[in-house]
């Protein structure tokens, strides 16, 4: 048995509210001309990256686990928006000729086709910086404890042993066949670290039970590989508006995916399978407020379907 959704939760409203708050930081911080300017036009780039676009799924999780802890909100507002500049700076990289040549993302001309190969680059690099910064602040809203462990988290899920790595695997993969095991490590570190990590870091803003880090991290490793398993479907059945970058891509490129391994029908059942591991992980872990978490988690999974 899972938990249930209460009929009274709006995931909309909640959501909305959250976002209202994320996008106001994310402004703040990012679109700064007056206070920081960036020189030599980086900023535009750097807002063009992160601004206005985005479904905002790892800053919801942040804020969700958060909540169902009981932590710091002010300090779970800084790691919401630090793992969506990290997420912003993966973006703008992956999408460069050098990895996978995209020309969309966000339905509007990726970041080095607007700006240039260079400008591209740089605006990842200063997006991946400002996101640490964001996580030590001057002041005392955020203990230093914490923020060493957020700043922590967030480097292993970003580095070699997490999104970075992963995508290192992913290059490495094309057009060669790859088991499913492979499969799964490769995607565990390129898209699921980073999902995962989202959902810790918002629950190391409370003070949280041992029982309940482990339930929370496991839900994370679900929701992370079943969130990959969902994009590598809507890349098969979804159109290019629909996603806002190029649908097929995948198949184009002979990409390994969970598709081309198991087949669409038996991908879409799995990413149900993960579902259930994931609401099934908040129930044991014994914390009081997760239905955010439980929303978040069955529209990640239920999307486009």
């Amino acid at each position: 048995m899972t938990p249930s959704i209460p009929s009274s939760f709006d995931l909309s409203a909640w959501t909305a509210l959250q976002l209202q708050t994320v996008e106001a930081a994310l402004t703040r911080w990012v679109a700064c001309p007056e206070s920081r300017p960036a020189p030599a036009g980086l900023g535009d780039a750097m807002r063009y990256a992160v601004l206005d676009g985005g479904k905002r799924l790892r800053p919801l999780l942040v804020l969700a686990a958060c909540e169902a802890v009981g932590g710091n909100p002010e300090a779970a507002l800084r790691a919401a928006c630090a793992v969506e500049l990290i997420h912003a700076y993966s973006l703008v990289h992956d999408d460069m000729p050098c990895m996978d040549n995209d020309v969309l993302r966000r339905g509007k001309p990726t970041v080095h086709v607007q700006f240039g190969e260079a400008q591209a680059l740089l605006a990842g690099d200063a997006l991946q910086a400002l996101a640490f910064e964001l996580l030590t602040p001057e002041d005392s809203s955020v203990s230093a404890a914490t923020q060493a462990v957020l700043c922590r988290m967030l480097a292993q899920a970003a580095g070699s042993r997490g999104m970075a790595g992963g995508q290192a695997i992913d290059l490495a993969s094309v057009g060669k066949p790859i088991s499913s095991a492979q499969l799964h490590d490769m995607h565990r570190l390129k898209t699921g670290a980073l999902l995962q990590i989202s959902v810790m870091m918002g629950a190391a803003c409370g003070s949280p039970s041992a029982a309940a880090l482990q339930a929370l991290s496991e839900y994370g490793a679900s929701i992370g590989l079943a969130f990959q398993v969902v994009d590598d479907v809507l890349d098969v059945v979804a159109d290019s508006g629909t996603l806002g970058k190029t649908a097929g891509k995948d198949a184009a490129q002979d990409k390994p995916t969970f598709v081309s391994l198991m087949g669409l029908s038996a991908s879409q059942n799995y990413a149900q399978e993960l579902l259930s591991q994931s609401q099934a992980s908040l129930r044991a872990g014994g914390l009081h407020n997760t239905v955010a978490l439980q929303a978040l988690a069955d529209m990640l999974v239920n999307r486009g379907f």
